[in-house]
């Protein structure tokens, strides 16, 4: 997906979360910011990051969707609800 997104929007330069490229659902167009799956972002930290289903919402909640990185922070879509 992240790749389509970024043929699609060739003079855009988007801000990426780290490892997590397999977690990008689509992007908001008016912003130009990056959508990315809270749980493929789970999926991801749980099977290569060998976390815990509760560890990885910890993980998450706090280095991951609290981060603030300027106006291209990307958008965390919470497709989860635990």
């Amino acid at each position: 997906m992240l790749q389509k997104i970024i043929d699609a929007f060739e003079d855009v330069e988007f801000l990426k979360a780290d490892g997590f490229d397999n977690a990008v659902i689509g992007v908001d167009a008016k912003t130009d910011r990056l959508i990315y799956s809270t749980e493929k972002v789970l999926e991801i930290l749980v099977k290569e990051h060998g976390m815990k289903r509760d560890e990885a919402l910890d993980h998450f909640y706090y280095n991951i969707e609290g981060g603030y990185v300027g106006e291209k922070t990307p958008i965390w879509c919470f497709d989860v609800f635990e």
